[in-house]
């Protein structure tokens, strides 16, 4: 068993595929197959095993998940082209990556502050 302030270094690969959304759009349950087979086919996830064989993942292993979803869900790239550019230390893919979160930041704000006005305006 882990200490509380242990855990809360971990999360569960419930809560990852939560943070990931990974959601099963028939059940509305969080697709933890995704990432189970993610594990399997790049290296640089390495969950924790605790006691009853449940995995933990760690910042670093939810990091590399993140960039490992936008690789192929959002840039459409392969699975080889994930693990090759994943084995390489290319800078640019970082920067394009956090080019893109810092947009659906920005995006988000802008739809929040839209939302606003309209219900100013319903009022």
């Amino acid at each position: 068993m882990i200490s509380t302030k242990e855990e809360s270094k971990y999360k569960t690969i419930g809560e990852v595929a939560k943070i990931l959304n990974l959601i099963n759009q028939k059940n509305g349950l969080p697709s933890t197959h995704t990432i189970r087979f993610w594990e399997k086919e790049f290296k640089q996830i390495k969950p924790k095993i605790f006691t009853g064989n449940r995995r933990y993942y760690d910042e670093n292993s939810i990091n590399v998940l993140k960039k490992i979803k936008f690789l192929l869900k959002d840039q459409g790239m392969t699975l080889n082209g994930v693990k090759k550019v994943l084995n390489s230390n290319d800078s640019d893919i970082d920067e394009l990556y956090n080019t893109s979160i810092k947009q659906k930041k920005i995006i988000k704000s802008k739809i929040l502050k839209i939302k606003e006005l309209i219900n100013k305006f319903k009022d």
